[in-house]
């Protein structure tokens, strides 16, 4: 069954599981999200729901976002996402979904933006080998070297790896295993690392591998 969230990374720390065992453990606060749009098959093909999440100022907000949750009359929120879940027909405009939607043991994959480092060269963002060290291989030890465009085709082909802006993207970390689940505080602990720094915006969602 097809369930998802969106939730604020709040960092990283470890607990012990029944083997006594340090489990790292991302903590992850997860909603609570309200249904904001809701399609249907019969009106645009296929069912899904948007979900807002976080509280917003009015002024902080387009007119046209503005108008949208206005319209839905849930209060206005600051982050919206749209997600095709397999109940999405029994749920309507206003419903809220808490971290409980999910369970201990359950898979998912989460989503976010990884960190930004700047400019960064070939062999950081790419992991390229560097020149030799002696014998006059300086002072381009870790320069990309020889692009091997001559005559033909006289050009670099686009995709070349070379130096540029490295992080700052959206990246999927897929099969986490959910470890604790506290409703009361509307957090999720995930096994491992996700993407994007403390207080980063996340989307969790159940795995599309089957484990």
């Amino acid at each position: 069954m097809k369930k998802a969230i969106i939730g604020k990374k709040v960092g990283m720390t470890q607990i012990f599981d029944e083997m006594g065992k340090v489990v790292p453990v991302t903590v992850i606060e997860a909603g609570p999200c309200t249904v904001v749009q809701k399609k249907t098959k019969e009106k645009e093909g296929y069912s899904s729901v948007q979900l807002g999440f976080a509280d917003e100022k009015a002024r902080k907000l387009s007119k046209p976002e503005r108008g949208h949750l206005e319209k839905a009359g849930v209060g206005l929120k600051r982050y919206l996402k749209e997600f095709r879940l397999d109940d999405a027909e029994n749920m309507n405009i206003g419903d809220e979904i808490k971290a409980d939607t999910f369970a201990e043991g359950d898979k998912i994959d989460v989503t976010g933006i990884s960190k930004g480092k700047g400019f960064s060269g070939v062999i950081k963002r790419h992991n390229a080998a560097r020149g030799r060290m002696s014998h006059g291989g300086g002072p381009v030890h870790r320069h990309a070297g020889a692009m091997a465009a001559n005559t033909d085709p006289g050009r670099i082909f686009k995709g070349k790896i070379g130096a540029g802006q490295l992080g700052s993207e959206q990246v999927t970390v897929q099969n986490l295993d959910i470890v604790k689940v506290d409703p009361e505080l509307n957090m999720i602990a995930v096994r491992g690392a996700i993407p994007g720094p403390k207080g980063g915006i996340v989307y969790l969602k159940t795995t599309v591998k089957n484990g």
